[in-house]
């Protein structure tokens, strides 16, 4: 196959923008916050583990500690007994009381709204971050990239790059920055629904004939068969 230029892939990620947009009109975020305080919590919690796993534990552990100064003051071993079915809960029991011992400390009670600031927090990457800073306070300071956004970045051929953090930078100089605000929940939701790990539902894929992996990816049963032309196939958000 021909090498595709810059110019025809950024076209190419441009039209996939489009349909995203079309198939995920109006998704939000699946964890159940109120402040950006909660926001962040819950995304640090959400790390390796669903966000339905999340929204289990967080009405308890908000009831016992709503705000960055109730937190501050916890125990992080109770904290740990009330997250304690969620993945790692021992080191994110620990972040969420560091974390608003820091908000508190540092910034006066109030999360910080700047990708700099955040990233000081315990717990917060960049990934977290660019979360809460698009979902708390309207800002889209870059793309949060999760094993979705990166799986189904490489698939479409849009990164080669070895690990999350960097595909971000990939898709960032790719994609012009008014588009980049809801990448990760639309990708997120795409790859829950049709992009899946193993054995991707290309037959039903809206992408397949902008998608280089189309029936190619492991686990495939479709795996050789003609790619058909874009379904207009339209997925509720979940």
């Amino acid at each position: 196959m021909p090498r595709e230029s810059k110019k025809a892939r950024r076209e190419r990620a441009a039209e996939v923008c489009r349909r995203m947009g079309e198939l995920y009109p109006e998704v939000r975020s699946a964890l159940n916050f109120t402040t950006p305080f909660t926001m962040v919590i819950c995304v640090l919690l959400s790390a390796q583990t669903t966000d339905a796993a999340v929204n289990r534990v967080t009405p308890e552990l908000f009831r016992r500690w709503p705000d960055a100064a109730s937190m501050a003051e916890a125990n992080p071993d109770e904290v740990g007994e009330v997250i304690r079915s969620i993945g790692f809960w021992r080191g994110k029991s620990r972040h969420c009381v560091e974390a608003a011992q820091m908000i508190m400390a540092d910034f006066g009670g109030e999360v910080p709204s700047t990708m700099e600031e955040l990233t000081r927090l315990p717990g917060v990457g960049r990934k977290t971050a660019n979360i809460v800073l698009n979902k708390a306070f309207g800002i889209v300071d870059g793309i949060a990239v999760d094993t979705h956004v990166y799986r189904i970045s490489c698939r479409l051929g849009f990164s080669k790059a070895p690990n999350p953090l960097a595909c971000e930078q990939d898709l960032l100089e790719l994609l012009p920055q008014e588009l980049w605000g809801p990448v990760n929940e639309q990708w997120i939701h795409f790859g829950r629904d049709i992009c899946h790990a193993q054995s991707p539902a290309c037959g039903e894929c809206p992408l397949a004939d902008l998608c280089p992996s189309a029936f190619r990816a492991n686990g495939n049963p479709d795996k050789g068969k003609a790619v058909p032309r874009a379904s207009k196939r339209r997925t509720k958000a979940k």
